[in-house]
């Protein structure tokens, strides 16, 4: 690519969140933040018109030498019908924009790589083009991992690991979290998996997941192991419970919103869940009958009683609730 100040600008993808900042960083660096705002248009690419898109990329800046025109949406909108005319200009537009304009395309969608205007950017010296993905899971660590030293951090690798898998691909979440634990920490400590477990509350929910899926695959040692997690990392013993009474009761209402034909999304929705643990909701009620969620979920609350009315411990209740669970069903 020439090394021409680029003049346009194609940030596409569903990654919202990188998008987002990248963008933001591209307007620090266009302005101060007095005058900003006085030197950027937000359009809306759903109905704006040529004319519109025309006069904003030719305003004079106001006490700055750029300007900065965010259109949102328009591409996606000129890979319908009726996009003859605009396209058209468009495309005469984009090579002849003033030095002191910098238009960005914003588009929530990854366009294909024979849209018209994103060719165009590909090939011209004043055009710029980048594609926003999220990552996969298993690239969520190593990118939780630069996030905390985006923000003056550190995280031990199984800290993050952990983490991503609690939280799941949800950016924007993962980012509130690091710079929570960042503050909690200390700028320049590293952040361990104790303080992850303590602090998070997606992660206590999903040792709570890996202590179900112990029970369901009846692997007694996991489970037990597990549950000493949860203990070592300050939770009560009440309060596990109540998170595994709260476990199978979802379950079951997963397992029979998933046998009328819904989907992880819709479920996700209908229980009003973050659509994480709606998903593993979803993949954990296979290891599981109907009737013996039932059981299950009887046997918890008769032991839940039994806990509240003093007759056994919340210790005892958890150690014979694995044992239980996990040598029965063998």
């Amino acid at each position: 690519m020439s090394s021409t100040t680029p003049t346009f600008y194609i940030f596409h993808g569903r990654d919202e969140f990188t998008l987002g900042q990248t963008l933001a960083d591209l307007r620090r660096r266009l302005a101060s933040a007095e005058v900003a705002d006085l030197n950027t248009t937000w359009l809306d690419g759903r109905s704006v018109t040529l004319a519109e898109l025309r006069q904003a990329c030719e305003t004079v800046p106001f006490l700055a030498e750029r300007r900065l025109v965010i259109v949102t949406g328009l591409l996606t909108r000129l890979q319908g019908e009726g996009r003859g005319n605009l396209l058209t200009g468009l495309l005469r537009l984009l090579p002849d924009l003033p030095e002191t304009t910098r238009l960005v395309f914003v588009e929530e969608e990854t366009l294909p790589e024979n849209h018209p205007v994103l060719a165009l950017a590909m090939q011209h010296e004043r055009g710029f083009v980048r594609r926003f993905e999220p990552p996969d899971i298993g690239a969520l660590p190593g990118w939780i991992v630069r996030c905390a030293q985006r923000h003056g951090g550190r995280i031990a690798r199984d800290a993050a690991t952990h983490l991503a898998q609690a939280v799941g691909s949800d950016l924007r979440l993962l980012d509130q979290e690091v710079q929570k634990l960042v503050t909690y920490a200390g700028e320049g400590e590293e952040i361990s998996l104790e303080q992850v477990l303590r602090l998070v509350p997606y992660t206590r929910q999903a040792v709570i997941f890996d202590l179900v899926d112990a029970l369901g695959q009846r692997k007694g040692r996991v489970a037990t192991e597990t549950l000493q997690r949860l203990l070592d990392s300050g939770e009560h013993p009440l309060g596990i419970l109540k998170m595994i009474v709260r476990q199978f009761r979802l379950l079951i209402q997963t397992q029979e919103l998933r046998e009328s034909g819904e989907n992880a999304a819709s479920i996700a929705q209908i229980l009003r869940l973050h659509p994480f643990p709606a998903r593993k909701l979803y993949d954990q009620a296979v290891n599981f009958r109907s009737e013996q969620l039932e059981q299950i979920y009887r046997y918890l609350l008769e032991t839940d009683a039994r806990v509240k009315e003093g007759e056994m411990s919340a210790e005892l209740a958890l150690e014979l609730l694995v044992v239980g669970l996990t040598a029965s069903a063998r």
